[in-house]
């Protein structure tokens, strides 16, 4: 088993869930006195203090502190420190390109902010994302059947080949499997909540695959489908605690805490509920 699985494996032992928790800071919707950039990095040490004991790992949406110039990439330099160094972070990126760009676009996600596991797209090919999937101290999540309503205008086009046509997401995880980095357990995908029975389908189709599976919470994902089949069931995560299984909730913990009176005791609660929806038992 790869480092970060290893990682994972102990922290959802001892937070007993597979709960990630985003880390998406929309300023508008946080309380007062935390509404400005030059706060950003004091509300993610709010959010880390109020529910590190429910979460096997945390999820930054990069983008959000992007939009926020150079004074938000400074707070998301921060969150690596902040985040207790067992639990990994997951960098969510969506970064993919050729060549020397990758090679940068993983020292920035590696080095610069400090990330344990990053999602990247498949899409110029999964060779093309070598500088990345190399990282023997890293993990990459390939885009593979998103959560968003759009997604199947592409994931679910009929790609024909060897064995007869089959949806372009059952191709790319297909293609993820076949990679050594997938056997070395540096490979997972990205498997949306709301994707419906195509969790169980690609469960099957690829057993040893780690997933991350966004879309609870807010956007209404099945969460028993998805603890049911989301662990891998063989390969270097399906021994351990979990499957290698993260399931994001991001703003199903944070709605609401702009109008909390109390908002650590309202993230705590929201994060202990989630994580008790995502409790998984130790072995």
């Amino acid at each position: 088993m790869s480092g970060y699985l290893e990682r994972l494996a102990r922290s959802s032992i001892r937070a007993g869930s597979r709960l990630c928790i985003g880390i998406d800071p929309d300023l508008a919707t946080l309380p007062d006195g935390y509404r400005s950039v030059a706060r950003l990095a004091d509300w993610v040490r709010l959010l880390v203090d109020a529910t590190v004991g429910h979460a096997a790992a945390y999820k930054v949406n990069i983008a959000f502190f992007e939009a926020l110039g150079w004074e938000g990439m400074r707070a998301a330099e921060q969150v690596r420190g902040i985040v207790p160094a067992d639990v990994p972070l997951v960098v969510d990126a969506k970064r993919g390109d050729i060549g020397s760009t990758v090679a940068a676009q993983a020292r920035a996600l590696y080095d610069v902010l400090g990330a344990d596991a990053v999602t990247a797209s498949p899409y110029l090919g999964i060779g093309a994302l070598a500088p990345l999937l190399e990282r023997v101290d890293g993990f990459t999540y390939l885009l593979c059947r998103t959560s968003n309503p759009e997604s199947a205008e592409f994931q679910e086009l009929p790609v024909e080949g060897r064995a007869g046509g089959v949806p372009l997401y059952l191709r790319v995880a297909d293609a993820a499997a076949a990679r050594p980095e997938a056997r070395a357990g540096r490979i997972g995908l990205v498997v949306g909540a709301t994707a419906g029975d195509d969790l169980a389908v690609l469960r099957a189709r690829v057993p040893t695959l780690p997933f991350l599976v966004p879309g609870i919470g807010a956007q209404g994902g099945d969460v028993q489908a998805t603890v049911r089949h989301g662990g891998a069931r063989d390969g270097v995560a399906g021994g351990s605690v979990g499957g290698g299984l993260l399931v994001n909730v991001g703003r199903g913990i944070s709605d609401g805490v702009a109008d909390a009176a109390d908002p650590v005791a309202h993230l705590r609660a929201r994060a202990a509920e989630w994580g008790a929806h995502l409790a998984i038992l130790a072995r």
